[in-house]
């Protein structure tokens, strides 16, 4: 789906309506360090095997993509939830 670089729309911080740059979340870079992490190493270390199972198949063959809406004005960023799609692309218009 093609989905344009920039859109107007309503900001709330700004309280009208203004040009905002869209573009696509990406996860960050996971943190070993981080207390889940931790806690999922220390489950699967030693015998006893996998903590969760490893699915055979994935149930989904599409991933919801988050859009981040950023104001041109104030430059205060969003989440617009995302749609289940296949590939999402940005195109200027």
């Amino acid at each position: 789906m093609n989905m344009p670089k920039q859109v107007r729309r309503y900001c709330p911080k700004c309280k009208k309506h203004t040009l905002q740059k869209v573009s696509i979340y990406k996860a960050g870079k996971r943190r070993g360090s981080a207390i889940g992490e931790r806690r999922h190493a220390e489950d699967k270390k030693g015998y006893g095997g996998q903590k969760f199972p490893k699915l055979a198949k994935a149930a989904k063959t599409t991933k919801k993509i988050t859009q981040i809406l950023t104001c041109s004005e104030c430059k205060k960023k969003w989440h617009k939830l995302g749609i289940r799609i296949r590939k999402m692309e940005l195109v200027a218009q």
